[in-house]
């Protein structure tokens, strides 16, 4: 994605603005080009300040990217595709783990096959981490997949000393917030009938995680 669109200058200062997405998108990308070969709907959760679906939408163009999260994100994610919109790019939809299910596919009436959630498991509960795998495995038709993006603990330990900072950082803010243990996600995800198929190892010490419904 550049700086600029060719038919209307954008002042990227102006827009809310994530550092990490900006890091981690290509990376992300790079991984979905591979995994959802032969997938057509995404529903992404938690789509934050927009940044990863103005970028993934246009450069996976046989994907329909639809967006959601809560509602107070949606003016943040609707100021990036005002700014960079896509014929295959989606508006939020509202969305929150505690009390809604997935949204429908009303665009095609068709399930999403994909359901992609980045730097999410690490800041909500752990009930809601539970919920978010139950309502996946609930809402994607067999074969489809859960993509999850994020820092993970391996056997209980973890990963960089980086990681160990901001888990220390995130349950300071919140004590029911952290890093998840991967071990006991692949554990969460089975008891949905979601199988781990592949692991990514990211930059900066992250993981993206592939499963699949059987």
């Amino acid at each position: 994605m550049h700086d600029d669109n060719p038919n209307n200058k954008v002042d990227i200062s102006a827009l809310p603005f994530s550092q990490a997405c900006e890091n981690n998108k290509q990376p992300i990308l790079e991984v979905l080009q591979i995994e959802l070969q032969g997938f057509s709907h995404v529903l992404e959760i938690g789509s934050g300040t927009g940044q990863h679906s103005v970028y993934f939408a246009p450069n996976l163009p046989e994907i329909q990217w639809q967006t959601s999260d809560v509602t107070s994100n949606h003016r943040h994610i609707i100021a990036w595709h005002n700014a960079y919109p896509a014929p295959n790019l989606y508006s939020p939809l509202a969305f929150g783990l505690s009390t809604d299910s997935v949204p429908v596919n009303s665009q095609f009436n068709l399930p999403y096959d994909v359901i992609f959630t980045a730097n999410t498991l690490h800041i909500i509960s752990r009930a809601l981490v539970e919920r978010l795998f139950a309502l996946a495995g609930e809402a994607l038709p067999v074969d489809g997949k859960l993509i999850v993006y994020g820092p993970f603990n391996e056997h209980g330990k973890y990963t960089s000393e980086g990681n160990q900072r901001f888990d220390r950082m995130l349950r300071a803010g919140n004590p029911d917030s952290g890093i998840r243990d991967k071990e006991d996600i692949v554990s969460l995800a089975n008891a949905h009938y979601l199988q781990l198929r592949k692991t990514y190892a990211m930059p900066a010490n992250n993981q993206l995680l592939v499963f699949q419904k059987i």
